[in-house]
């Protein structure tokens, strides 16, 4: 009780906070910046240095309720087919501006359910995107999938385009949790489906788990552990969930009342990650879990773990290319979303301009701060003879922010020669702490929990 008792004296159970998958985070983004500075930014890339694509299928057939994404339902492949005549649009927007010879390093399919496209449209729409951006000889090429979405066919496709890793979304295998939340999938479903998949040569699997939901305790957390444990994943994410009924309608279908309190989340969080470094995963950053030999484990050894949309990545590329409605693209002069509602986003298209509605330019003193919050997020310190070597004398203007952490946060971190380090009993404040160093966002915003 005395770890919690301090955890809740430095705000941990009260504190919402951005997850800093970005910084600055989507709510700064201004509709000021759009088309075309997102084509300026496309046209003067660097065609030596290898891009990464997102491409967003806001498509499922059902809409879970604890899901706030950007997502729609549909029983029929029309809208799915529509909308991928879009994205070749795009594409072929994309191409009249890209320098010739750029070359695409990773690609990643989200949703939405990418697995909601049949295998035609699975190989016309990869196509499509290797005429424009062709892949490097050792790309990456991931796929979220939904288990009771997916069948032999479309992952034999996905694997004949390239996909070489796939991110399963699971939440809890419990049954009364997954009626609470609007999604039903057996296990026995899941297994299949790895089977399938490694059957493919899809040897690089990521799960996707979620604590924090509707009637979640340790025993049906510890019966879901245990199930993951046996599908044997590369890589785990264990996210919390985000309780946002103000952003997502459909979250208004679950029962606040059968939420676990914020103290409840975390032990469920320990517990989970107690479990997973007990069977011999590494801890990634606040929520990831990888294998030893993952490349996401050598990412963290080295130095070179970065953090995006995804969460956790060892993506070395510089600029990630969004595709799609709501999508984000991080561009070296800053991020630029397409317009977010998929109406908004084909009728741009349709006019011959590129999706771009809203976004940020980023400043000298953007780019400090956003690899101070990173180097946080990933390496759980501030070493401002790294940043020092970055931007010069510009790291200088973190030592208020720097003096303000050792100080609020006594006893949670470790002043260090330059700069500090979170101790492993304070890395649950890791958000918190990185929130210190954001010029934009106030503390308990309309964020997610901190815990």
């Amino acid at each position: 009780m005395k770890q919690i008792d301090r955890l809740r004296a430095h705000g941990l159970f009260e504190a919402r906070v951005p997850r800093y998958t970005s910084y600055p985070t989507a709510p700064v983004f201004a509709p000021e910046i759009g088309s075309m500075e997102q084509t300026e930014a496309l046209s003067a890339l660097d065609p030596g240095d290898p891009v990464s694509v997102y491409l967003h299928i806001p498509f499922c057939e059902r809409l879970c309720w604890f899901c706030a994404c950007r997502t729609q339902g549909t029983k029929t492949l029309s809208p799915v087919e529509s909308y991928i005549a879009t994205l070749e649009q795009e594409l072929a927007l994309l191409k009249r501006i890209l320098p010739a010879g750029l070359r695409m390093g990773r690609m990643h399919w989200g949703g939405g359910t990418p697995t909601i496209l049949p295998p035609e449209l699975i190989h016309r729409l990869a196509q499509a995107v290797k005429a424009v951006i062709p892949p490097t000889g050792d790309w990456e090429f991931s796929v979220e999938i939904d288990p009771t979405m997916v069948d032999r066919h479309k992952i034999a496709a996905l694997a004949a385009e390239g996909m070489n890793r796939a991110s399963l979304g699971i939440q809890d295998f419990d049954s009364k949790v997954q009626n609470a939340i609007g999604r039903l999938q057996p296990f026995d479903v899941t297994r299949h489906c790895v089977e399938d998949l490694r059957a493919a040569g899809i040897q690089s699997l990521n799960a996707d788990l979620v604590y924090g939901l509707p009637h979640q305790d340790i025993t049906r957390l510890d019966d879901t552990v245990s199930k993951v444990l046996d599908l044997a994943p590369d890589r785990i994410a264990l996210f919390g969930y985000a309780h946002v009924p103000w952003m997502s309608k459909r979250q208004r279908l679950i029962d606040e009342k059968s939420l676990p309190k914020e103290v409840e989340r975390f032990h469920l969080a320990e517990y989970a990650a107690t479990r997973f470094r007990d069977a011999g995963y590494r801890s990634i950053g606040i929520d990831h879990f990888s294998k030893p030999d993952d490349g996401l484990a050598r990412a963290m050894e080295t130095g070179r773990l970065r953090r995006n949309f995804q969460g956790y990545v060892d993506d070395s590329c510089s600029t990630l290319i969004g595709l799609g409605a709501s999508s984000v693209s991080r561009l070296p002069t800053g991020y630029i979303q397409n317009a977010s509602a998929t109406p908004a986003y084909v009728q741009r298209i349709e006019a011959g301009e590129l999706a771009g509605a809203r976004g940020h330019m980023m400043s000298h003193a953007d780019l400090l701060r956003a690899r101070a919050i990173e180097m946080i997020m990933c390496d759980f310190q501030l070493d401002f003879a790294e940043l020092s070597r970055e931007f010069g004398a510009l790291a200088e203007a973190l030592r208020p922010e720097t003096a303000l952490v050792i100080d609020r946060f006594d006893g949670m971190v470790q002043v260090r020669h330059d700069g500090f380090e979170i101790l492993p009993e304070g890395r649950a404040l890791t958000r918190i702490i990185a929130n210190c160093f954001d010029a934009y966002a106030p503390m308990n915003g309309r964020y997610s929990q901190a815990s």
